[in-house]
């Protein structure tokens, strides 16, 4: 599974997995929290680009295979996942303004809030603008970083000895827990706080997206599924930010 050169240095297991999980999830969520209240995101893309690089890093073209970064099976499947995942999102932004409204309980509202352009104040042609720029960062950097770290690194390290639905699991409860610094502990006005049950709600609906990557691996064979599946969710997201929310 692991290139030549760590062979017989690092085993390729859960405790491996564990330990990738808690150094990037503890450095991501301190570079979300940093970006939040600097407006620099620098960090975070850097550790994107690292997550989306480790794979090739640490993994023998065989060890990518069986963990599924390979070619998916067809562009049909691939199409089923950016729909899937632009219909999660959709359902996601759907259950957050039915509960909260324009609240900043409400996780697309916050999340919007938290982008560095004010987006009520920007005219429509300005808006277009922002919005293409804001949708291709939403397709490379994570969906290529976290899907290829949590849905094929990490997966396929847990599932090494636990199988492949408790890797599942675990990979998305990782996921959902990193996404707290996204929304539930909350910047504004210069000042923290924390929304318990919008929190619980929020992890929970990440959680249920990571199983939905995963679903979407499986389905075209490949971990490219998942990523596609991100694309989708990340464009609708930015859509209904830009233009249902704001």
């Amino acid at each position: 599974m692991l290139r030549t050169y760590l062979q017989g240095k690092i085993p390729f297991n859960w405790q491996l997995g564990l330990l990738l999980v808690l150094l990037f999830s503890i450095s991501r969520f301190a570079a979300v929290l940093h970006g939040l209240q600097t407006g620099n995101n620098l960090f975070l893309t850097t550790l994107f680009v690292l997550m989306a690089m480790l794979p090739f890093l640490l993994l023998s073209k065989e060890g990518r295979r069986r963990v599924k970064i390979q070619r998916p099976a067809g562009v049909l499947p691939l199409l089923y996942s950016l729909l899937l995942g632009m219909g999660i999102s959709a359902l996601i932004y759907a259950l957050g303004q039915w509960l909260y409204g324009s609240e900043l309980s409400n996780w697309f509202r916050y999340i919007g809030e938290s982008y560095p352009v004010r987006i009520t104040e920007l005219s429509e042609a300005d808006k277009r603008i922002y919005f293409i720029v804001f949708v291709s960062i939403g397709v490379t950097f994570s969906p290529l970083g976290e899907e290829l770290f949590y849905r094929g690194l990490v997966h396929g390290a847990f599932a090494q000895q636990l199988g492949e639905q408790k890797a599942a699991l675990l990979d998305s409860a990782a996921f959902s827990v990193v996404h707290l610094a996204h929304f539930g502990l909350i910047f504004h006005l210069g000042a923290w706080s924390f929304y318990p049950v919008p929190a619980l709600l929020w992890m929970s609906c990440m959680f249920a997206t990571g199983l939905l990557f995963n679903y979407c691996k499986n389905l075209c064979g490949s971990v490219w599924g998942a990523v596609v599946c991100h694309m989708g969710f990340n464009v609708a997201m930015t859509y209904l930010i830009f233009y249902r929310i704001y």
